[in-house]
């Protein structure tokens, strides 16, 4: 295969908890390698039905202002016709439609081109998976 696309799979414990997990450190590993000083795309996709990918401030409280925001859009309660797992896990299915599960990035120079507050973030409130997959491929 030509090194103008390359892609990497990262398993990503988020336990049993609600977390937004920072996968920028992740990204930038992987495209060192990959991109090598050259310009394109990263794509960032978590194949889970229950699961997001993010691109937000982390680490001065978003990441929890993001968790209390979908408790307030999405309530863990017994209304979702979805109904298997934990109670309210019918919302889990619906993050998804909220915060979708890839994101597209320009990479310039072999460098992630975010703005200086910005993180890639793995957004996750399922509580029933404790390990997620992220995969992340470089398009040059």
């Amino acid at each position: 295969m030509s090194d103008a696309f390359t892609t990497r799979e990262l398993d990503v414990a988020t336990g049993s908890r609600e977390r937004v997990v920072d996968l920028t450190g992740d990204c930038e590993a992987f495209l060192r390698e990959a991109a090598a000083g050259r310009d394109g795309l990263l794509n960032i996709f978590t194949p889970h039905a229950t699961a997001g990918i993010a691109v937000i401030e982390t680490g001065a409280g978003s990441d929890d202002d993001l968790l209390a925001a979908l408790h307030t859009l999405l309530p863990a309660d017994d209304r979702w016709q979805h109904r298997h797992g934990s109670p309210g896990h019918g919302r889990d299915h619906v993050l998804p439609a909220l915060v979708p599960p890839h994101a597209t990035l320009p990479v310039i120079n072999g460098r992630l081109a975010l703005g200086t507050w910005q993180s890639v973030c793995l957004v996750d409130t399922n509580k029933d998976n404790l390990n997620r997959q992220v995969r992340l491929s470089f398009l040059a």
